[in-house]
């Protein structure tokens, strides 16, 4: 058991959205990670996942299911500093950095960070922090 310094470790993280492991408990992970840009489109299956912010701020854009077939209506919440939320499984979802912003994530170990997604922005194999 050894206390984490979270700037400190926010310090060692240089590529963005390239998410970085702080701590494992009861097979969640929590992950840090700095974004700048926007992200890829894109849900998970089978967990959800929280995001804090730890410092600035970011656009969470959701697309949600209408009532026709491949009908969607887009929607977004701003997740300020001090702020977290919670994206349930299955929901297609883009966060969306105008400037950097860090990000604290809560998930199980399994979550690839763009989810049904694999492109060159996936990260399958997390480095420690």
């Amino acid at each position: 058991m050894h206390k984490i310094n979270i700037a400190e470790k926010f310090a060692k993280i240089s590529e963005y959205y390239k998410p970085h492991i702080a701590g494992e408990l009861n097979g969640q992970m929590v992950k840090l990670v700095k974004a700048n840009t926007e992200f890829v489109w894109h849900h998970h299956d089978l967990e959800d996942e929280m995001f804090l912010v730890v410092k600035g701020r970011f656009r969470l854009e959701f697309r949600e299911s209408g009532l026709h077939d491949g009908d969607f209506r887009e929607r977004h919440e701003w997740i300020e500093q001090g702020e977290f939320i919670i994206v349930p499984r299955g929901v297609e979802h883009r966060p969306v950095a105008e400037e950097e912003v860090w990000i604290m994530l809560f998930e199980p170990a399994s979550t690839l960070n763009t989810g049904n997604v694999v492109n060159d922005r996936t990260q399958p194999h997390l480095e420690r922090v």
